[in-house]
């Protein structure tokens, strides 16, 4: 097998090394000038915001998939329309704690039976919270999978009212 001179390629083979080097495309991003990148920037920041206060709002294109869809806003309505001990919780812990500061043994004692004692309720409130939704869930929208529904209306349920997101909607006792 002979080749003639119109199929040979004119320049030596290049080493790996070179063909590799060739190969490479730089990751980087094009350079840019700085007010291009403070205008990215400043968008980026915009834009997190606009997501944030959607996400708040309760938009339904905001939400993560955890919170999207009618059965999880039907749960976080069901659990905002009613207060609970949960969300009582972390100020008691709070107030347990500068009790235990109290040089006096009544008082730290007292308090941790306090802290045990709320935290025994808040469980039982949950179960039964659980068990509510998930009946409310079968009424409202029949055969919706349940896996997940009671414990996030309970984790819900455990969260102060103002630090919940997305932001309650309703107010307690408004029916909905």
């Amino acid at each position: 097998m002979t080749e003639s001179s119109a199929d040979k390629k004119g320049r030596p083979t290049p080493k790996r090394k070179e063909a590799i080097a060739a190969r490479k495309v730089s990751s980087l991003a094009p350079a840019s000038t700085k007010a291009e990148k403070k205008r990215a920037k400043d968008a980026a920041r915009a834009a997190r915001i606009a997501n944030r206060a959607a996400y708040m709002r309760g938009d339904e294109n905001a939400l993560p998939a955890r919170d999207k869809g009618p059965v999880k806003r039907f749960v976080r309505n069901y659990v905002d329309s009613r207060k609970s001990i949960g969300e009582y919780f972390l100020p008691i812990i709070f107030i347990v704690l500068i009790f235990t500061l109290v040089p006096y043994p009544i008082f730290q004692i007292g308090s941790i039976i306090i802290m045990y004692g709320v935290l025994l309720i808040s469980v039982i409130d949950g179960f039964f919270l659980s068990r509510k939704i998930k009946s409310a869930v079968l009424v409202k929208f029949p055969g919706t999978e349940l896996k997940g529904i009671g414990m996030y209306g309970w984790l819900r349920s455990t969260q102060m009212r103002r630090m919940r997101s997305p932001k309650p909607q309703i107010k307690v006792g408004e029916s909905f």
